[in-house]
């Protein structure tokens, strides 16, 4: 999907809704444990239920592999389902990977070749040759760790060299001679503010994953505010504030209307640019 594509979905759900399926089988409701595949289960309906909603879907592999290879079995078994009911759908695979070149090479075979998903979020730090296998294939996305949501993020992130330049400025910039704003995305945490003026001035046209609304208490209000651009520009991700907020039998028809809020606040936001 480039990145056009993906601005039509946007503009015709009215929507840069990114439903989280990180799925964990102690947390789903009890009585898909009697399922063959509970965590299949339990994704299919929640698909099923928020489609409408959203542009996005975005696994995130440790609550997969967490599970071994019945974990592996039903990430796959999703990716599937999604390519082929609902194509329209961007597949993010939150794998965050990252290492020596021949080492990303195999991540990358095994997420846009074995799996075809569209993107596979990458981590930066080892820098450009641990990046470049994941921008070979064309039509597939990398979405590079930039400025993150949690805590830990003043750690390194936030640190300034001499000349008073942080961290992640540095990877925004330095990134964008590897890859172009059709090949390139960044996550950028939702409680990360107005820091998203800073990362518009240097990235102003590529797309932004952002985590954090919901749950962890970002606003989407702020995120839009500073982060959108003309083309949207933003994929907001929000897994516990969806697809936990019912544990009953009813746990779809929940998610489904928490979706529906979401997408409802994203429209009035998209009016600026719509």
């Amino acid at each position: 999907m480039n990145k056009q594509q993906l601005f039509e979905n946007i503009k015709r759900k009215k929507s840069f809704l990114c439903v989280g399926l990180d799925t964990d089988i102690k947390k789903i409701p009890e009585h898909l444990l009697k399922e063959e595949d509970p965590i299949f289960a339990f994704n299919k309906a929640i698909i099923d239920a928020t489609t409408d909603y959203c542009i996005a879907y975005k696994p995130n592999l440790a609550f997969y592999e967490s599970m071994g290879v019945k974990g592996w079995i039903a990430f796959e078994k999703t990716v599937n389902y999604i390519k082929e009911n609902y194509p329209d759908q961007f597949i993010i695979a939150d794998a965050k990977r990252g290492d020596i070149g021949n080492t990303s090479a195999m991540y990358a075979r095994t997420f846009f070749e074995e799996l075809d998903i569209d993107s596979v979020t990458v981590a930066p730090y080892m820098g450009e040759d641990s990046v470049t296998p994941f921008l070979s294939y064309e039509g597939k996305w990398v979405i590079l760790l930039a400025l993150t949501s949690n805590k830990g993020s003043h750690d390194f992130q936030l640190t300034e060299d001499a000349n008073g330049e942080r961290l992640f400025e540095k990877v925004l910039k330095k990134s964008q001679k590897w890859a172009n704003d059709e090949q390139m995305m960044y996550v950028v945490g939702a409680t990360q503010g107005r820091a998203f003026e800073d990362i518009r001035k240097i990235v102003p046209n590529h797309f932004l994953l952002v985590p954090g609304i919901g749950a962890q208490g970002g606003s989407l209000e702020e995120v839009c505010k500073y982060g959108m651009n003309s083309t949207c520009g933003l994929i907001v991700n929000s897994s516990r504030g969806i697809i936990y907020v019912d544990k009953t039998e009813n746990f779809a028809a929940a998610a489904r209307a928490a979706a529906k809020e979401v997408q409802e606040q994203m429209a009035e936001q998209l009016k600026a640019i719509l």
